[in-house]
Parts: C-alpha cells; sequence; structure tokens
C-alpha cells in the first residue's frame, strides 16, 4: 500500500472514530428528559423528609435546568434597562426564588411517574420534548412538553415546561413584567419582592 492510500485510510478512519465519539458522549434530548424526571421521581418516593427532598430536587434542578436563561427571558425587554450590577444581583435572586418555588412544590408529589413519548427538533439550539404525567386515582393525565436547550448537545438544559399548553416561563414572564409595570418600571420592586417570597 502507497503512501496516498494509507494516508486515506487512516483519515477515513479518524473521521469515523469522531461521529463514533460524537454520538457516544452527547446527550440526546429524550434519554436526557427521561433521566431527569427518573431521577426526581426516585428522590420523591423514598423515605426522605421535605427538607432532605427539597435539597435533592435543589441538586437536580442545578445540573439540568438553564435558571440563568430562563431568569433573563423572564426580564423580557426590561434586561436592557438593568446595570451589570442590577444583572448580578437580579441573577443570584432568581436562582434562590427558582429552586426554592420549583423544589418546594415538586416536593408535594409522592408519585409523579412521566413517560417521555416523543420529541421533535426546532432548529439546533432547541428540541420540545413530549411526555405523560401517568393518571392516578388522586389526578388526570397532564401532557407535559419540555423546551430543551441543546446548543452543545453535550450539556442539554431544560429551558422551559409547556404544562397542557401553559408555558411555565411566559408565565413567570407575564407576572414579573405585571410587578414591574404596575410599580412605574421600577425593576427594585421585584428585587423586593423576590427577596421576600425567597426569606419567607
Amino acid at each position: 500500500m502507497n503512501f496516498k492510500k494509507c494516508l486515506i485510510k487512516f483519515s477515513l478512519i479518524l473521521i469515523l472514530f469522531s461521529i463514533f465519539v460524537g454520538k457516544s458522549f452527547s446527550t440526546e434530548p429524550e434519554k436526557f428528559v427521561q433521566s431527569v424526571v427518573d431521577e426526581a421521581s426516585a428522590v420523591l418516593t423514598k423515605n426522605y423528609t421535605k427538607e432532605q427532598k427539597i435539597e435533592k430536587l435543589r441538586s437536580i434542578a442545578k445540573k439540568s435546568v438553564d435558571i440563568k436563561g430562563i431568569g433573563f427571558y423572564t426580564l423580557g425587554s426590561h434586561r436592557k434597562n438593568l446595570s451589570a450590577g442590577q444583572k448580578e444581583e437580579y441573577s443570584i435572586l432568581f436562582e434562590s426564588y427558582f429552586l426554592k418555588s420549583f423544589a418546594s412544590r415538586l416536593s408535594e408529589y409522592t408519585d409523579p411517574k412521566i413517560n417521555v413519548t416523543g420529541s421533535k427538533i426546532l432548529n439546533e439550539k432547541y428540541t420540545i420534548i413530549s411526555s405523560i404525567l401517568v393518571a392516578t386515582d388522586k389526578r388526570p393525565e397532564v401532557k407535559i412538553d419540555w423546551r430543551i436547550y441543546t446548543k452543545n448537545p453535550d450539556e442539554p438544559l431544560i429551558r422551559d415546561l409547556i404544562i397542557e399548553g401553559l408555558s411555565l416561563a411566559r408565565t413567570q414572564k407575564e407576572e414579573f413584567n405585571s410587578i414591574i409595570q404596575s410599580n412605574d418600571d421600577n425593576i427594585n420592586v421585584l428585587f423586593t419582592n423576590l427577596k421576600e417570597f425567597i426569606n419567607k
């Protein structure tokens, strides 16, 4: 085998290897969502105290949810009016607010069985994952769609939950906008509201 053929063969091996490695280490959005809900379900079905459940759920959210991205989305056009210092303060406040709200509400569930049913790629940055919260004697079946940020395929993150067609991120955005607008566009009123929720 001459040098040219050997070089071509080596190049093909490298290409195939890179494709294999890329697929092996990337996290498919469907598997990512199912792993997140399975991990959360395992926490909720175990005999932990409510405080222990909240702490474990917070840990899951920190690694699987784009909290900072959701936070700035919920500010909408008000974001451009913030100084660098205010943006930093808001990020800290929103993370504390989100984690407390998320974990305390979810900790009330005792048997949240969620099955992933499909996916739809919107573009290279976003994929919608469809799932069903399985019905029980106490609640009906609930359709949940997950908006997954996939710009980095190795580290997908949850950007939104759409429950029976209602976007939680958009609802939060409307709530924050209402607080700011009803207080003469004073962003500090929102900061105060977030602090009160965090500290109560």
